[in-house]
């Protein structure tokens, strides 16, 4: 039976809402559903994004394989993930509604473009019938427009081609959504007049649809079959908030750990790549903050450029995913030989090579921690959140810079394309840890270390009495001249691990991020996994289960306490985007029976997979 379509005219209040918008790639999801973003963090809504790229960016039109959807979870209550099931999909054409009308909670809203449910459209998107006009969407309500037709009455008299004007399409819907939940229209406004500024032809139409969809909204004409909510505004700390990505966060924080550092230039060698990308990107135009950017011709050109600025005395940064991180072990290892600060961040993509590369993962964490030929040690965090990069980021530059060693931090897609409110930090506060270039000639060599952290000193080239030279040959640990002996190389191998070892004496002790230290079940994770563990864990905890969340960032070296901690537990799940890494870590490093919880299809963790691993384990 059909879901009745006949909804209250008045405005009906709701805790919380999953919005995603679809379409082709050319349709301008991320826009829309970047503009809603915006003017939900404005109206004071706690938030969490998921931007889904094409797996083929330049599809055929109208084809599976190029749908583009941007999903936004909002609300008044705490909001960590994107959301499992949507309450609205809006779908501009059948391609859309074929990849994404299965993840609607039952009674929820379809919102469909019937101008794009042409036979060819739909035999495009593998529909043998138009599913607007069946029984398919029956268990949802279906509103459907002819929204390309609505966005030409109202740009007309703008000037632009039949062309250009059906690009204001995802306007219209935007500003339909915006008047459904109550948002306020007036940044876009100002966003597209700065945007097309010197097409102002452009933002007028822009503007004229966006008008368009949310006068549409208001008429009688659709007050039986449209439904206006209202959602509370947030409980949130004071302060002054803006919206982040994983990437904005991860380049900010960057920059702000060499001012903690007290390092002048921050230089970023990088190689274009999916989805790393961002960084070199942002980057690039934080130049007046001492950035300098270096877009190699490969890989290994730029994680060079990159070690020889962190010989030369500057942040080395290099940035890549997974398969460029692969190109770049080589020369990691002779950041490693070194013994030079050096960040790289890697994020994560599903597929070694190819695959989808559009598509998030965690599939590179034995490529972090032991993806290096022969002993070759270093340490790598992870980032839970979009907002965490930040933080991560400047903890990375403290530990590369202290302990004289690269750091692999990792990011992965959903974090680097999502989005959530942070608030601004006052940078004046953020800890102090001002690196010691070493100006003293006597007792000098290459490798002289301290005694506590193990790191060596960190001498610029051209220092008078300091000068020396560096490179991939194995180096005598009494003078920094090559060696051959066979007992000088263990040495500098147990040097070097345990350098990397003592890590963990300044590193937080590993906390339980929601829960007792103690209980019938852990579920552990990291990296972006956080968000869906931390609400499923929350939603048992409320039934009674004995469960706890622990999220470890550091994973190379471990905290000091992790195992001890681990061991309170009668089980341990390890919910992964990958087939099982962290979990076979935990076994190998304390012999425990922990388990996983796998998957790999380039999708985020639902709240629902996680909370009904944790039932079957509880028995439940």
């Amino acid at each position: 039976m059909s879901v009745e379509n006949t909804l209250r005219t008045e405005r009906e209040s709701r805790e919380a809402v999953v919005i995603r918008f679809a379409g082709d790639s050319g349709d301008g999801m991320q826009v829309t559903g970047s503009r809603f973003t915006v003017e939900t963090a404005l109206a004071r809504n706690d938030l969490a994004t998921f931007p889904d790229f094409p797996a083929e960016i330049r599809a055929p039109a109208g084809t599976t394989f190029g749908v583009s959807a941007f999903q936004i979870h909002f609300g008044s209550i705490d909001v960590t993930t994107a959301g499992d099931e949507l309450d609205v999909l809006v779908a501009m054409n059948p391609a859309a509604l074929a990849v994404n009308w299965r993840d609607l909670k039952v009674g929820g809203l379809i919102v469909a473009d019937s101008s794009a449910f042409s036979e060819r459209n739909l035999a495009k998107a593998g529909f043998t019938a138009n599913p607007l006009a069946g029984n398919t969407l029956a268990p949802y309500r279906l509103l459907q427009f002819d929204i390309a037709k609505l966005t030409l009455e109202a740009v007309k008299g703008h000037g632009l081609s039949n062309k250009d004007a059906l690009r204001c399409r995802n306007m219209w819907a935007l500003g339909l959504m915006l008047w459904m939940y109550g948002r306020d229209r007036q940044a876009t406004i100002e966003s597209l007049t700065k945007k097309f500024s010197k097409r102002p032809e452009i933002a007028r139409a822009n503007i004229a649809a966006l008008n368009a969809g949310h006068a549409f909204g208001e008429t009688d004409e659709v007050a039986d079959s449209l439904q206006a909510y209202t959602i509370a505004k947030a409980d949130v700390q004071p302060g002054v908030y803006r919206t982040v990505s994983g990437t904005e966060a991860v380049a900010w924080g960057l920059i702000a750990g060499a001012r903690c550092a007290g390092i002048a230039k921050v230089m970023l060698g990088a190689y274009p790549i999916t989805p790393a990308s961002g960084l070199l990107h942002i980057l690039a135009g934080l130049k007046h903050h001492g950035v300098i950017t270096f877009q190699a011709e490969d890989e290994i050109a730029a994680i060079c450029a990159a070690i020889g600025a962190s010989y030369a005395g500057a942040l080395g940064v290099t940035v890549s995913s997974g398969p460029g991180i692969a190109l770049k072990t080589e020369a990691l290892g002779l950041a490693i030989a070194t013994e030079l600060p050096l960040v790289v961040v890697n994020s994560q993509r599903a597929g070694p090579s190819t695959g989808l590369p559009t598509k998030t993962e965690q599939s590179d964490l034995y490529q972090a921690v032991y993806g290096r030929n022969g002993d070759a040690p270093l340490a790598v965090l992870a980032a839970a959140t979009p907002g965490d990069g930040f933080e991560v980021a400047i903890e990375a530059v403290r530990l590369a810079t202290k302990y004289m060693t690269p750091v692999l931090l990792l990011t992965d897609g959903y974090l680097a394309n999502a989005a959530e409110p942070w608030p601004i930090p006052d940078v004046s506060a953020l800890p102090r840890f001002p690196v010691a270039y070493r100006t003293d000639p006597e007792g000098f060599h290459p490798f002289v270390r301290d005694p506590v952290t193990l790191a060596r000193a960190w001498a610029l080239p051209g220092t008078p009495g300091l000068e020396h030279r560096i490179g991939g040959l194995e180096k005598s640990y009494d003078s920094g001249h090559i060696s051959y002996d066979a007992d000088n190389h263990q040495q500098m191998t147990d040097v070097r691990a345990a350098k990397i070892a003592g890590i963990a004496n300044d590193i937080p002790l590993q906390p339980v991020a929601l829960g007792e230290d103690h209980g019938t079940i852990a579920v552990v994770g990291w990296g972006s996994t956080y968000g869906a563990i931390r609400q499923a864990v929350r939603q048992l905890r409320e039934d009674g289960a004995a469960v706890s969340h622990i999220h470890i960032r550091y994973l190379a070296p471990f905290p000091k306490n992790l195992g001890d901690l681990l061991r309170r537990f009668d089980q341990v799940l390890v919910p992964e985007m990958n087939t099982g890494q962290l979990v076979t870590m935990l076994r190998a490093a304390y012999l425990l029976p922990a388990e996983g919880l796998n998957k790999v299809n380039g999708q985020p963790f639902k709240i629902g997979e996680i909370a009904d691993a944790i039932r079957a384990r509880l028995g439940t």
